[in-house]
């Protein structure tokens, strides 16, 4: 009996010591689990960690996203796949950078990262439980997770998983994202998840994969070996990415998720997240690769082109058979052929070539960022001004180098010739006539082979004024291209497109010496493989620094809804004078993007001055008036304007008269000094005047103003005085210059008038709130600017002298009336009517004849209208130039 009771008091007294002892182990908390990382590892795993993280760059723009997001938000890192190295690699990254770091791994195990004594609480802490409970602790029910959360912590979870997925669906196992759900519906705290991807090969996806992706795993999904491999000997092509963070709350209080039960709006939120970062991964390594011959079958084999086919066949007698052998050729002619070893190749190559010639490309990487963010959403269309060769090159190559996927590029069919050919289509390049008229089959070959490459979601870059700008400045949009892009998409090639305004400048242009031939009337050289091998003397000169800018992506989708456009009602007309203005709201952007060059500025303080000579100290005081101007109106500059002004504008005179655009008056003097006298050479003014055009956009407003007020003719005046006439010049060079529509021209009055106080060219009159008063040197500096109109002036002019003398002139075809204008021009030279030679261009003549086209001038008939020009024109060449 007693040894009975010694028993049943020694079990309790067991108990409670066990007991004790469990609770002295485990501390203060039974909440162990391997799904938190507490990051205490060994000194050994710590630099084996840093080694593999530290290569990896993580770059400012993603980081951003981070620092951008609420305070006081549940951040959790959302990752496609499941990998261990992405959470560790936040996990660490982002520690040491002080931001939101994952320490909760859902459906994560760290058994083998953990230290000993730690997995060994985890054992303890889960036998007692099961010994309670006869169950094992979840992580979820337990409400530890939420916990954690709540107390600042943050989490991590994947999307996709096979097993996972076998889990969740079979087993019934928790899902980390309906908890997520659970968790924000009862909390007023927001909750982010920020989708991430580490992308270890930046290459597009085959359609077919290799006997290496079979082996190693694909592009997309890379095996623990490949990605091992490329982590420690490329670690520098790692990308990593953030996406665009999703809220959450904001999510399920959409209307569409909001009426569904939590199980279906976990499924939804996968969905999402997985498309997020599908889109996020295109940006980068592009769209799926099909083969040539693949995207030719997908083309011919579409029902609406088969039954068109089969119609024009009929309606031209002709056999269907010739009419699909006619349409296969027109596509072989047209496509492309994507290859990405000649990508690279070309990468090589042109990485060499740019080093040697220019000093630098000049690129805004926010700029480039926020149009990949674009890409996410819906391809892009690149809309580059157009200057020299090397644009098809340097765009796709800036492109390439900040991982965005080359573009497809729309290439004269001048360009295919062998070996460039076969080249261009391997980069992308793919070709088109110079015009369409007449072939209605290669049209809709064309339109179908554009529509194809919207649906795979390939980026398309056209050029929109059609061929190079010989003047230096932007040529009139052609409007064909593009509207054949917008009709793609309205035929529902893709649910919206992003058109992206860029601006390309040189400091110096490669083919300066042939478009001096060609604006003055030359014809142009064609494009051969001679002219190609003779390229090799470029390689020796320096061109000085390339500039690229981005303007803000355009939504197609949003255009026409604000333009209250119908697409399915709007006529033919209709809809071309809708793609017209848009083609415009493209130029203006462009010309916003622009960036003063030096040369251009100094070219313009050579040809603006009232005569041919000229002193150092004259034209670097016409220089500073503009770049006062300039950054008056808070114009994008050179970075050599911003560091060393003067040393600048020295290299940049050196640099013309080195190449004989000007001369010294005095041959003998040693030293250039402000007192030291320039001659402009008559045969170099036009390239003079390219490199002027290249600036010319900031100065219009100026010019349109200053000339309004020359032509007001008095020291006191008002702004109202000055609008018709601003109007009027609007107007006339509505094809030289693309104004910004959405600011008046009272707008663009009042700044410039702002910038003229400043000046000291104006001064507000004392008597009047809305009077000005001009100063004598105002008077001066006035004409500076006037005289950026008066090359156009005297070009239109000259138009008009030869309408006047020509019955029917437009109905001449209108490459051919330019130059016959352009003759006459050069008769009116010679006899000294017309005093600039660089107002003899083709192009102002051609833009002329298009103006007055649109005002029922056609020929000598109409003479009331040509004196009612002429007059006008008349008084203010008089007013500048007197």
């Amino acid at each position: 009996m007693h040894l009975f009771q010694f028993f049943k008091t020694l079990i309790p007294r067991t108990r409670a010591r066990i007991r004790c002892t469990i609770d002295y182990l485990l501390g203060n908390t039974f909440d162990y689990f391997t799904n938190l990382y507490p990051g205490n590892h060994s000194c050994i795993t710590r630099k084996i960690l840093n080694r593999l993280i530290r290569k990896v760059n993580l770059d400012d723009h993603n980081l951003e996203k981070i620092n951008s997001l609420d305070k006081d938000a549940c951040i959790i890192y959302a990752s496609k796949n499941k990998r261990l190295f992405d959470f560790l690699y936040f996990h660490t990254r982002l520690k040491a950078l002080d931001l939101p770091y994952p320490e909760l791994g859902f459906d994560l195990h760290f058994f083998f990262l953990l230290p000993v004594k730690r997995l060994f609480r985890i054992w303890l802490s889960h036998l007692d439980y099961f010994f309670h409970h006869f169950s094992f602790k979840d992580f979820y029910k337990s409400g530890y997770a939420f916990q954690e959360l709540f107390s600042g912590k943050s989490g991590f979870v994947h999307l996709i998983e096979e097993d996972d997925f076998y889990n969740r669906f079979i087993r019934a196992t928790p899902d980390p994202l309906y908890h997520l759900i659970e968790y924000q519906k009862h909390m007023k705290r927001p909750v982010i998840i920020i989708p991430e991807d580490i992308i270890y090969v930046t290459k597009p996806m085959h359609k077919n994969p290799g006997l290496g992706e079979i082996l190693f795993g694909t592009h997309e999904k890379p095996g623990w070996l490949k990605r091992m491999t490329i982590l420690l000997r490329q670690p520098e092509k790692i990308r990593v990415e953030l996406a665009r963070p999703v809220n959450l709350k904001e999510f399920l209080a959409r209307p569409e998720i909001e009426r569904l039960d939590s199980e279906f709006q976990t499924h939804r939120l996968r969905s999402f997240l997985v498309d997020i970062l599908n889109r996020q991964r295109k940006s980068i390594t592009g769209p799926v690769l099909k083969s040539r011959q693949e995207i030719t079958e997908d083309i011919l084999t579409r029902q609406s082109l088969r039954e068109f086919l089969a119609d024009y066949a009929a309606k031209n007698n002709i056999s269907l058979k010739k009419t699909n052998k006619k349409a296969a050729s027109y596509i072989n002619e047209i496509a492309a052929n994507y290859n990405l070893r000649i990508i690279n190749l070309g990468n090589w190559i042109l990485t060499w070539i740019f080093k040697n010639i220019f000093e630098g490309l000049v690129v805004d990487q926010k700029q480039i960022n926020r149009m990949r963010e674009k890409y996410t959403e819906a391809p892009l269309i690149l809309v580059p001004c157009h200057k020299s060769h090397l644009d098809y090159l340097l765009l796709p190559y800036v492109m390439f180098r900040n991982n965005m996927p080359c573009p497809h590029i729309a290439a004269g069919k001048n360009l295919s010739f062998w070996p460039l050919g076969p080249l261009f289509r391997g980069g992308g390049a793919f070709f088109l006539r110079r015009t369409f008229k007449g072939a209605t089959l290669y049209t809709k070959i064309f339109a179908a082979y554009l529509e194809k490459l919207l649906y795979e979601g390939f980026n398309i870059k056209i050029f929109i004024e059609g061929g190079r700008s010989r003047t230096g400045k932007l040529l009139t949009p052609r409007p064909g291209g593009l509207s054949m892009i917008i009709k793609a998409h309205l035929n529902g090639a893709c649910d919206n497109l992003y058109f992206v305004p860029i601006f390309v400048g040189y400091d110096r242009v490669l083919e300066e010496d042939a478009y001096l031939k060609e604006i003055e009337g030359g014809s142009k050289s064609p494009e051969t493989l001679k002219g190609l091998i003779n390229t090799r003397k470029f390689l020796k000169k320096k061109y000085g620094k390339v500039y690229i800018r981005f303007d803000d992506p355009i939504s197609i989708k949003d255009y026409i809804h604000q333009t209250h456009m119908d697409p399915a009602r709007a006529t033919d007309p209709e809809f071309m004078d809708f793609v017209k203005k848009f083609s415009y709201k493209l130029m203006s952007a462009i010309n916003k993007q622009a960036v003063a060059t030096p040369h251009g500025i100094i070219a313009s303080a050579i040809l603006n001055s009232p005569k041919n000579s000229f002193s150092k100290g004259q034209m670097i005081e016409r220089a500073n008036t503009y770049l006062n101007i300039l950054m008056n109106d808070k114009a994008e500059l050179s970075e050599t304007l911003l560091l060393d002004l003067d040393n600048t504008f020295n290299t940049v005179i050196h640099n013309f008269l080195s190449r004989n655009f000007m001369e010294l008056v005095d041959e003998d003097e040693e030293e250039i000094t402000d007192d030291t006298y320039f001659i402009v050479k008559h045969n170099k003014r036009a390239i003079l005047d390219y490199y002027k055009n290249s600036v010319i956009s900031f100065f219009i407003p100026a010019a349109f103003t200053a000339v309004a007020i020359l032509e007001v003719d008095r020291f006191k005046f008002a702004l109202p005085d000055l609008v018709r006439r601003y109007r009027f010049l609007e107007k006339i060079f509505h094809d030289e210059f693309f104004n910004d529509t959405e600011i008046t021209c009272e707008e663009h009055i009042s700044n410039c008038i702002k910038g003229f106080i400043n000046e000291g060219i104006l001064v507000p009159d004392p008597t009047g709130m809305d009077t000005l008063n001009l100063t004598s040197l105002g008077l001066r500096k006035l004409k500076w600017f006037a005289a950026f109109t008066l090359p156009f002036l005297e070009s239109y002019k000259t138009a008009l002298l030869y309408f006047e003398k020509e019955q029917k002139a437009l109905s001449q075809d209108e490459k051919e009336l330019a130059k016959k204008i352009h003759s006459y021009g050069v008769r009116l030279y010679k006899r000294k009517q017309v005093s600039l030679k660089e107002s003899m261009s083709l192009i102002n003549y051609r833009n002329a004849a298009r103006f007055f086209s649109r005002n029922k001038i056609n020929g000598s008939e109409d003479q009331i209208q040509i004196d009612y020009f002429k007059q006008i024109i008349s008084r203010l060449i008089r007013v500048i130039a007197s």
